[in-house]
């Protein structure tokens, strides 16, 4: 998973990303509300872990503030009080668990497999479309041009990742941790075994091309290039 954690002192925050990545997870670590705001509205991330007491902007204020914006991404709260009125706050704000300090970290670890897994098992329904081609999460069904798409579950979810990003570039160093979850090993091809047999797939009885690569960066899904 690609993890966002928010905590403005360092000894935890060490300690957390640090037994995070020894888990395999990639970490983002900010000090700050504002400093995670940023990039959170940058980067995806499967969790977030977000302190209460934070300066600039708080863990409440932030989360509120993610909602707001319609960022879905599963939030864990973690605060120094264990009041009832505190973990409703929390939960009204817009949090999806919390974990009161001192917390043990296989605690920790194992409500982010939750969450992470409400995420990914959950995905978001409706109907995604670009061009010609249709991604029907609720019915896990792909079509392109009232064509079915025989896909696998790995290239319907990397469809599904590719179509919510319209004309962007997207890494595979991205692609590895949000649809494999993965990190990134150099020596590995299997973005690239996918995403051809996605593109065959895609490009079946001579449709034009939707799927491209950009050479030393990525790949992008957009029509009429």
């Amino acid at each position: 998973m690609r993890i966002l954690v928010v905590e403005d002192d360092r000894k935890v925050a060490r300690f957390i990303q640090q037994g995070l990545e020894e888990e395999g997870h990639a970490v983002d670590v900010a000090g700050d509300g504002e400093e995670g705001a940023l990039l959170a509205h940058v980067n995806p991330y499967d969790v977030m872990v977000l302190d209460i007491q934070l300066p600039k902007k708080n863990g409440l204020q932030l989360a509120a503030e993610l909602r707001r914006e319609q960022v879905r991404t599963p939030i864990l709260m973690l605060t120094a009080r264990d009041s009832t009125e505190d973990v409703v706050r929390g939960l009204d704000a817009g949090a999806d668990d919390y974990l009161t300090k001192p917390f043990a970290f296989e605690e920790l670890v194992a409500r982010l497999r939750a969450l992470g897994r409400r995420s990914t098992s959950t995905p978001a329904g409706g109907v995604l479309r670009l061009a010609d081609v249709e991604v029907d999460r609720t019915r896990h069904r792909a079509s392109r041009g009232g064509r079915e798409l025989a896909l696998t579950p790995r290239e319907f979810r990397l469809l599904a990742y590719l179509l919510e990003r319209p004309d962007e570039v997207v890494t595979r160093v991205e692609l590895l941790e949000k649809v494999w979850d993965m990190s990134f090993d150099p020596g590995t091809n299997v973005v690239d075994v996918h995403i051809s047999n996605l593109r065959r797939k895609l490009e079946e009885g001579g449709a034009p091309r939707l799927l491209h690569t950009v050479r030393g960066v990525g790949f992008s899904f957009r029509p009429g290039v």
